[in-house]
């Protein structure tokens, strides 16, 4: 994690805060956030982080071929293990929750002490619902409130979902061939 950032228990946006509160927006929203998604469901997003851990690692562990994107979550349940203990370890984390039980996860991990990479996942049977852009929405505010100033990602250029997804929130594409990168700097 960026220096900027302590632990905290207390904190209002969860389990990691600042020395001044962060404050939300309403285009980038602090965590915890509650909605209906548009199938009418009750979704609560929160940060996420060890505590959610075997949580989490059961919703990837129903990701099927068609959910995964370059390779992750790794098919291999030790793989995929390590993966999500880097994430909850290294980066913010939010996910959001139907009836308790996860149902997508987002995670900005720190490349530098501005900077942090993308990953975003919706479970299969959430998708297309209008989870996907409040979590990733709740996520940058998270993140921008703890110091984040740019976010990069890389996505397949033929995931028009994901594509319209990061341009209706301000990412621009800055290269890449087979996969696109894109940047959002705050």
């Amino acid at each position: 994690m960026p220096s900027n950032t302590t632990q905290a228990a207390d904190a209002p946006t969860g389990r990691i805060g600042t020395e001044h509160p962060p404050q939300s927006d309403d285009r980038f929203p602090i965590p915890p956030v509650e909605f209906r998604d548009d199938e009418a469901r009750r979704i609560s997003i929160r940060t996420a982080d060890a505590d959610d851990f075997d949580a989490l690692a059961a919703m990837y562990g129903e990701f099927g071929a068609e959910s995964r994107a370059q390779r992750i979550p790794p098919v291999d349940e030790r793989r995929r293990r390590d993966w999500l203990e880097t994430l909850l370890a290294d980066g913010w984390d939010v996910a959001a929750y139907h009836e308790g039980t996860p149902v997508a996860h987002a995670s900005l991990v720190p490349i530098d002490e501005s900077t942090a990479e993308l990953a975003i996942f919706v479970a299969p049977g959430y998708q297309l619902a209008g989870i996907g852009s409040r979590l990733l929405r709740t996520l940058l505010g998270y993140g921008s409130a703890h110091g984040v100033e740019g976010v990069w990602l890389t996505v397949d250029r033929t995931n028009r979902v994901a594509l319209n997804l990061y341009r209706s929130v301000g990412f621009e594409a800055v290269g890449g061939g087979a996969e696109r990168e894109m940047e959002l700097d705050f």
